[in-house]
């Protein structure tokens, strides 16, 4: 099953209650929170305090996306707050599979990313012991970047490496997803579509949503 996971932070941040509720009505599957500390990234977004405000005003499920440096000292706090998914970076984390392990020990399904410039035979090691694996197709760090169309190859090489393994591993792709490419996306292998100002920066949410599905 396809899924779409906007991505909340990308909404008014101002009036994030009213955001949840109108994301919502637009029936997601998941919520994506991404969490930048200055470090690993060039920017910084939010702690596990808004993971766990968010918790509180939905039931949808949380999928939080670490983009911070040595990932491993906070895992206990994110999934505490509400992170139903767990993703580190592979760039990261120093010892990844302990990592990966204590987010599944903490009842929470680990993920790992990569960044554009990462290949995905660099996972070959961990891919057996995650619940996803997330491919960057834009630098992360800032919402409404463009699509690097370089990902749509790694995107397929990383789904023929699952279905090789007969794994059920969710693929999943952030960055610069938007309608107009969804479907190019959805045809590379992807099972999980990331979007932040490819809906929060549209009038209605459903009904972008809505065509994002049809396009999948």
């Amino acid at each position: 099953m396809k899924k779409i996971a906007p991505s909340i932070l990308s909404g008014n941040l101002l009036n994030l209650a009213a955001e949840i509720k109108l994301i919502e009505e637009a029936a997601p599957d998941l919520i994506h929170i991404d969490i930048m500390d200055g470090i690993f990234v060039p920017n910084i977004t939010a702690g596990w305090n808004i993971v766990e405000a968010i918790k509180s005003r939905t039931d949808i499920p949380l999928d939080v996306h670490l983009m911070i440096d040595r990932p491993e000292r906070y895992i206990k706090q994110f999934v505490k707050s509400g992170a139903d998914v767990l993703t580190v970076h592979y760039e990261g984390a120093i010892h990844l599979h302990r990592t990966v392990e204590t987010i599944r020990e903490l009842d929470a399904s680990p993920g790992v990313a990569i960044n554009p410039a990462t290949p995905v035979d660099f996972l070959s090691e961990i891919l057996n012991y995650v619940d996803l694996v997330l491919i960057m197709s834009v630098n992360p760090g800032f919402s409404g970047q463009d699509f690097i169309y370089s990902s749509l190859f790694k995107i397929e090489k990383m789904r023929k490496i699952i279905m090789q393994r007969e794994l059920e591993t969710f693929l999943e792709v952030d960055g610069g997803i938007k309608v107009v490419n969804i479907a190019d996306v959805a045809n590379s292998g992807a099972d999980i579509f990331v979007s932040g100002s490819g809906i929060f920066n549209t009038d209605d949410y459903k009904k972008t949503i809505d065509e994002m599905r049809e396009r999948i």
